[in-house]
């Protein structure tokens, strides 16, 4: 028995632990009027197949009699404390006795009798394997139209794009995967973001991914679904983008540097006017603005992936790990006393200046474009100094 995991069938287990070829794996939560009906066809497709292959269904939680319901019908069934659809697939999958793994929502809206072409794909030595709801069919009200043309678009995507993922339907629940590759990839997402955590892993651990077409039917339930669109939606979002760091941080504050560093070199000379539009101070202390911004947008996107691949969300990367090693502490300090005293030296010129006049009322447009500057300089400084001991602590454990 695995630890954490209730085990129970109802019925003596004809398939043999070191010989099983595929699980196939429904999470289930109150999914009395329909989980019968997928393991009806999930059992008629081993059969018609002859495929050496177990039914098992993941419960967490189910209080309407779909356990009993899925014993009777010849499931095997794990028992998942933990709530949430991440939390009932991962103890589903630790559970499975078959090398392949075809998983699969209990509602019957996927077709469970229909699975060769992922059997084949795993067969073929494919490590992952989604299906597309968009070539092989959407019936008419199974996928609502803010998730048919927006949230799974974007989505998908967001993946294809930040992550390189093949895949052209993010959301698809019916997917097929080596359980072994799988268990590699460390998933740890309890809610509905585990279905785009395992998408984007499978990706940037360049697993062999592929497609195939399945079909949406409309679900069978008479209850409301399980999945919130507005709030299932933002944390999908939310965790792309926190599994992104360049996405989210890097490039935004590369161009945000840039764009404050040609703003700052723009007007520090004199004001400019364009269209008859006049860009001053204002528009100077924004530059240096953008410049700070961006840059601890930048120091952000390597301390969040190194801190991701230390909570193994990421994988190894040796550029990382070689930028890491080469920015000693030493070398943060110094230069960030650099910037520190180069504003100050500036600082102390703007009043310098002002003293010229006894201290009286300044010329503001030629005084405020050094102490805009200067400040920046200070800014700078004792971000890269308080970065640098933030790689220290982060490398803690290592040394």
């Amino acid at each position: 028995m695995l630890q954490g995991l209730k085990i129970a069938s109802a019925i003596p287990q004809e398939v043999n632990e070191n010989s099983c070829e595929l699980t196939i794996l429904m999470p289930c939560l109150n999914e009395a009027e329909t989980i019968e009906t997928c393991i009806r066809k999930a059992r008629d497709f081993l059969a018609r197949n002859g495929i050496n292959g177990e039914i098992l269904v993941a419960d967490n939680g189910s209080t309407d009699g779909s356990r009993e319901i899925a014993l009777r019908a010849g499931a095997r069934v794990v028992e998942v404390a933990e709530r949430g659809y991440g939390s009932a697939l991962l103890g589903g999958i630790r559970a499975a006795r078959g090398r392949f793994v075809i998983m699969g929502d209990a509602d019957d809206s996927y077709d469970f009798g229909k699975l060769e072409e992922f059997v084949d794909r795993l067969r073929q030595g494919d490590e992952f394997v989604m299906g597309n709801r968009f070539k092989g069919g959407i019936s008419p009200g199974a996928m609502p139209l803010l998730h048919r043309y927006l949230g799974t678009p974007a989505l998908t995507t967001i993946g294809r794009v930040f992550f390189g993922s093949p895949c052209r339907d993010f959301q698809c629940g019916l997917r097929g995967f080596r359980r072994d590759s799988i268990l590699t990839l460390g998933l740890q997402a309890t809610g509905m973001e585990f279905a785009s955590e395992m998408v984007v892993k499978a990706a940037i651990n360049r697993l062999r991914v592929s497609e195939v077409p399945t079909t949406l039917s409309p679900d069978g339930r008479q209850r409301r679904p399980h999945l919130r669109t507005w709030r299932d939606g933002w944390r999908n979002l939310v965790f792309l983008l926190t599994l992104s760091p360049r996405w989210l941080f890097l490039y935004p504050g590369l161009a945000l540097m840039a764009l404050g560093i040609a703003g700052m070199g723009w007007l520090l000379p004199e004001p400019r006017e364009v269209f008859r539009i006049t860009f001053d101070l204002h528009t100077l202390v924004y530059a240096g603005a953008a410049i700070v911004c961006g840059f601890q947008s930048v120091a952000l996107a390597l301390l969040a992936t190194i801190t991701g691949i230390k909570a193994g969300l990421f994988p190894e990367d040796d550029r990382v790990s070689r930028l890491a090693a080469a920015l000693k502490l030493e070398h943060c300090i110094a230069a960030g006393l650099f910037l520190v005293g180069t504003g100050l030296a500036a600082s102390a010129y703007a009043v310098g200046l002002w003293g010229a006049v006894a201290f009286g009322p300044l010329d503001l447009s030629v005084t405020m474009r050094i102490v805009i500057a200067a400040a920046t300089l200070v800014m700078l400084g004792f971000q890269v100094v308080f970065s640098g001991f933030f790689l220290v602590l982060l490398g803690y454990d290592r040394r």
